[in-house]
């Protein structure tokens, strides 16, 4: 197999993406595109407030860049699977939209500053808009799923993939928000805890884009499964390695723009190199990881302090290596599954740029 521009590609299946965005969420509303997506209305609506409260914030953070690999894995994933992605290309904006309400939202909650490398969108347009318009992103790919010429049985299945996933989304939230507050014995989270909580709060995005690809392409329930099981080490790995980057990386490559250094230390973050050196460390080590990760500074020194007390332990070096032994596992399980082609490859190619990304 050719070595793939992973890259590249994303960049290229992202133009395809955003164009079917726009369909079901215009960059300006008109009354013809608010009658479409929510229905006729009764009285009139307000095609300004439409546009400032959701048209505007949502494609200012979509017109940022972002990588596109989970709608970009849902069309590889139908194509591996034997079904036909161009008919699909639809169905890979619903895992886009709400990962990007996720983001509204996070930023809140997180109280971020930047996201991709510009003010988070509350700080630009305000909590009470940022907070709505990503809850918005949540339901409006579901019109997508309401308009859809699909087998009624497969309908149903990606329903339910919807609503499973969305249940596990606001879990996995509920833990890393408990954690970085200094909730639920944040101080002695396992690394089984850590993992389950990604699996929820990153990986299970990338499980319903595998899944939706799957169900599109009429695949069994045991496949459905490997394939999402495959999707979710990816939303794993990619998350260690994001928190692995907010640590050692200041800037992105090409479009790929991280957030600066030790953000999840100001957050009070317990990622996988936080746990990890907790269970390795002397006890004044610990204690005074601890302390900084409480105080949620701002503070360079103190930031940096906190990191060299996690690289002294080889924490970097062990989660680098267990994201790495996550996705070589489930790739195993998946690779007889995928038909060859370009398909198979692009995914293969996912897998081991979610293990090895530098960016």
């Amino acid at each position: 197999m050719a070595e793939i521009d992973v890259e590249k590609l994303l960049v290229e299946k992202s133009k395809l993406i955003d164009k079917a965005i726009e369909k079901w969420l215009p960059r300006k509303y008109d009354a013809a595109a608010l009658e479409r997506t929510f229905g006729k209305a009764r009285f009139k609506y307000n095609v300004d407030a439409a546009n400032r409260a959701i048209a505007e914030p949502v494609w200012d953070l979509l017109d940022r860049g972002g990588k596109r690999w989970r709608p970009a894995l849902l069309l590889f994933v139908c194509d591996a699977l034997g079904g036909d992605a161009d008919k699909l290309v639809d169905w890979a904006v619903i895992p886009e939209l709400v990962h990007n309400g996720t983001l509204m939202v996070d930023d809140v909650e997180d109280s971020s500053e930047l996201r991709r490398g510009k003010p988070c969108t509350y700080k630009t347009f305000g909590v009470d808009i940022a907070v709505n318009a990503g809850n918005a992103l949540y339901y409006i790919p579901l019109r997508v799923l309401l308009e859809a010429k699909q087998p009624a049985e497969r309908l149903q299945k990606a329903y339910e993939v919807y609503a499973r996933e969305m249940t596990n989304l606001a879990l996995g939230q509920a833990m890393d928000i408990s954690w970085h507050r200094g909730l639920a014995n944040a101080d002695k989270i396992s690394e089984d805890e850590y993992l389950q909580m990604c699996a929820y709060k990153t990986g299970t995005l990338a499980r319903m884009a595998a899944k939706l690809g799957a169900v599109a392409a009429g695949a069994d329930d045991k496949t459905i499964e490997k394939v999402g099981r495959l999707a979710e080490s990816l939303g794993i790995a990619f998350q260690i390695q994001d928190d692995i980057l907010n640590l050692t990386a200041a800037e992105g490559k090409g479009q790929f723009v991280k957030e600066y250094i030790g953000e999840d230390i100001h957050e009070g973050k317990r990622t996988l190199m936080v746990i990890f050196a907790l269970g390795k460390a002397n006890a004044v080590d610990r204690k005074r990881l601890v302390e900084i990760l409480n105080m949620h500074t701002n503070d360079r020194k103190l930031i940096r302090e906190a990191i060299d007390i996690i690289q002294k332990y080889g924490a970097v070096e062990y989660a680098r290596e267990r994201a790495s032994e996550l996705v070589r596992g489930a790739w195993k399980d998946c690779d007889k599954l995928f038909k060859a082609g370009s398909a198979r490859d692009a995914i293969a190619a996912l897998v081991k740029f979610a293990a090895e990304r530098k960016y």
